[in-house]
């Protein structure tokens, strides 16, 4: 099984942490007798010479050890390594192979020489991929053997292996009908029907009877598990062989299937390793959140239709469904605009549930919605005040933070918030997101200044860990127009030599300083003090605020414009458009950063053109090309097209395009941020106020 194993060198081959000297080490731990040691070096293999999905020379050199140890009968876990050589030979691929991250070339040299880096590494890491899938494809007759391996595990891995690697399509195809006449066990069944699945999708002049197939799968007198099985595969390759009434009979074999459940043994072995940690924060029911996970992932945007499913799913008497349900409602909520009153009110009813997973689930789903998650205001709120240790979260290490109740409930904008909030900053430590998730509530937060206040009062400017605190404190106060934090601001700016990291809470400061204009008034020698300093523009904006005086600000903010790092250009720009007219000496500077390579220092030039000349002209090509550039810059450019009025009705077709689209701005593969859906909502309603309602928000 290993022999030559000793005869390659190891050392001299590179996984995703350097030398793959271990390897060895790791493949024989695969074939322990330990289970804890088989997993542990599964964990490895993902970890070093698969690390997301990527291809080294040291993975090649495995391939044929893996193929070995999945052939050897009688072996423990063999069915993960199937998997393994599955996503090693390309039916798993990440989008980018986490390549990117592993770049440690530095910031150094030229965007040529990186582009051309990255040329090279891109046509290196395809040329190890092609080969790879070559390696394993050649392995093929080992997965066409254990097809009738006795370990139902293994069987269960080798459907997705034989349609990816087995090179006769006609044979694959008769293989896989022959294996579903004699096969009882319903995990291969179901593993063989997404197999059918992918033979329809890779090999489209043979999809027909393997439609036909699943077509079969898809009605009684199957199983309500396979026939979710048929459905999904059925919705992703061929939706006109759905039923009429799919999400109907979805929802009912969805009841049908939590009836008749029964517990299974899992795939793998229940240790303490990484992997089984990992594997405890997957779903309880994970074969079923597949199968609706296929399911919503195929009817793509028919977001009613994906609504209606999720509400039956949430609906359902199976605490793991509805637990499924939870977990998948945020792919949909972050990706898709729809109307979600109904399914956020179930995901709140879901935290009266006695499962505390299931409640968590809710929990987090809830925090990430913000005021979408009204409807589940008072669930939250009755969480909250039956819970009052899950107001703060503590951690071994670092401060505390706000719990998910509490910080989902803030996020909503509920005025109930105030009061529990103000019992939480009663005690020692105030938890480090607090002071943000006060700006949620407006004014319904003003009777928690002065505790906000002491608490900026205690930082100790020399603390290491002071910029962290202070920003939020002073955004927060700033925020509520409590002018009695002026002071505090002042303090932090005294006295001290502001680098790197003190230039974040010195800039927050002299935001604050700027935002009272009246109260602040001590604040000018400070701040004019500051003005040839990195921390210039910032000042410059915040005198500009207190005094009114384009002579004194104007030859610094020139002198950022034209300076060369690219964030202080764009944050000169902004504070140019703030003078209006009284930066017209600008203009010639502006109007060549209007053409420049970044879609923010275009935009930021763009509106500074418009505010200092009044004509629209300049920049309304400027800020089209921006949004159709990146959707990352549009609620930016939305807000000056909202401040533009008439003058920026060119554009209205943009903002009318956008509340017609059914996909988030901001909606891409691979994750998304905690405030990708309030940003996409304040674009609807910028989008809404300019062009006065038209368009209509999509069903």
């Amino acid at each position: 099984m290993f022999t030559g194993i000793d005869d390659i060198d190891w050392p001299s081959l590179r996984h995703a942490y350097g030398s793959a000297r271990d390897v060895p080490e790791l493949l024989r731990g695969l074939a322990s007798e330990d289970p804890a040691e088989r997993e542990t070096a599964l964990d490895g293999m993902y970890g070093a010479v698969h690390h997301q999905g990527s291809v080294y020379d040291s993975t090649l050199a495995c391939v044929p050890f893996l193929l070995a140890l999945a052939a050897r009968e009688g072996g423990r876990d063999r069915g993960g390594i199937v998997e393994l050589l599955v996503s090693i030979g390309g039916e798993a691929d990440g989008p980018d192979g986490g390549d990117a991250s592993d770049d440690h070339s530095g910031t150094g040299g030229s965007g040529a020489v990186r582009a051309s880096r990255t040329r090279r590494r891109s046509a290196v890491e395809a040329d190890l991929r092609t080969r790879a899938r070559d390696a394993v494809r050649a392995g093929a007759p080992v997965f066409t053997r254990l097809a009738g391996d006795t370990d139902v595990c293994v069987r269960r891995a080798v459907p997705r292996a034989l349609v990816g690697f087995l090179d006769e399509p006609a044979r694959v195809l008769e293989q896989l009908q022959d294996w579903l006449h004699r096969e009882h066990d319903d995990r291969v069944l179901i593993a063989l029907t997404e197999g059918l699945g992918l033979f329809a999708l890779r090999h489209p002049t043979y999809s027909g009877p393997a439609l036909d197939i699943l077509t079969v799968q898809s009605r009684p007198p199957h199983g309500p598990a396979l026939r979710l099985a048929a459905l999904g595969q059925l919705a992703a390759r061929a939706p006109e062989r759905l039923p009429a009434d799919l999400v109907d009979t979805v929802v009912g074999l969805l009841k049908e299937r939590s009836t008749g459940r029964r517990p299974v043994e899992p795939c793998h072995p229940v240790t303490d390793t990484l992997a089984r940690h990992f594997r405890r924060l997957r779903p309880s029911d994970e074969e079923g959140s597949r199968l609706l996970r296929t399911l919503h992932s195929a009817l793509d945007d028919r977001v009613p239709d994906r609504i209606a499913l999720l509400n039956g799913q949430l609906s359902s008497p199976g605490t793991s469904d509805r637990c499924n349900a939870v977990w998948m409602s945020t792919g949909l909520f972050r990706g898709w605009r729809g109307d979600y009153e109904e399914s956020v009110a179930l995901i709140g009813a879901q935290l009266s549930a006695e499962e505390g997973g299931l409640r968590d689930a809710a929990v987090s789903a809830l925090g990430d919605l913000h005021e979408l998650a009204a409807p589940a205001a008072d669930a939250l709120y009755g969480l909250a005040i039956a819970r009052p240790d899950l107001w703060v979260r503590r951690w071994e290490r670092g401060a505390p933070t706000l719990g998910g109740p509490l910080r989902a409930l803030a996020r909503t904008g509920d005025p109930r918030t105030t009061a529990l909030l103000a019992e939480v900053l009663e005690g020692a430590a105030v938890p480090d997101d607090l002071p943000l998730t006060v700006s949620h509530l407006g004014g319904h937060a003003a009777p928690l200044a002065p505790a906000l206040l002491r608490a900026l009062t205690a930082v100790d400017p020399g603390s290491p860990t002071a910029p962290s605190r202070t920003l939020p404190l002073l955004t927060a106060l700033t925020e509520l127009g409590d002018d009695a934090v002026v002071p505090q601001a002042l303090r932090l700016l005294r006295g001290r030599p502001y680098e790197a990291p003190d230039t974040l809470m010195a800039r927050a400061a002299i935001r604050t300083l700027g935002a009272f204009a009246t109260a602040a008034r001590e604040a000018t020698p400070v701040l004019r003090g500051l003005l040839d300093g990195d921390l210039g523009t910032a000042a410059a904006g915040a005198l500009w605020s207190l005094e009114g005086d384009a002579s004194a600000v104007l030859p610094v903010l020139r002198r950022d414009l034209a300076g060369r790092d690219p964030y202080r250009r764009t944050a000169a720009a902004e504070q140019l458009a703030r003078l209006g007219p009284a930066a017209r000496a600008a203009l010639p500077r502006l109007r060549r950063l209007a053409r420049s390579d970044s879609v923010w220092e275009r935009t930021a030039a763009a509106y500074a053109l418009w505010r200092i000349t009044g004509a629209p002209e300049p920049a309304l090509p400027v800020l089209r090309s921006a949004w159709a550039e990146s959707p990352y810059p549009r609620v930016r450019v939305a807000e000056h097209l909202h401040e533009m009025g008439a003058a920026g009705t060119p554009l209205h077709d943009l903002l009318a395009a956008e509340l017609s689209a059914r996909r988030r701005h901001l909606a891409r593969e691979g994750g998304h941020g905690s405030d990708d859906i309030p940003k996409d909502e304040r674009l609807l309603r910028l989008c809404r106020e300019t062009v006065g309602g038209v368009g209509a928000d999509p069903a």
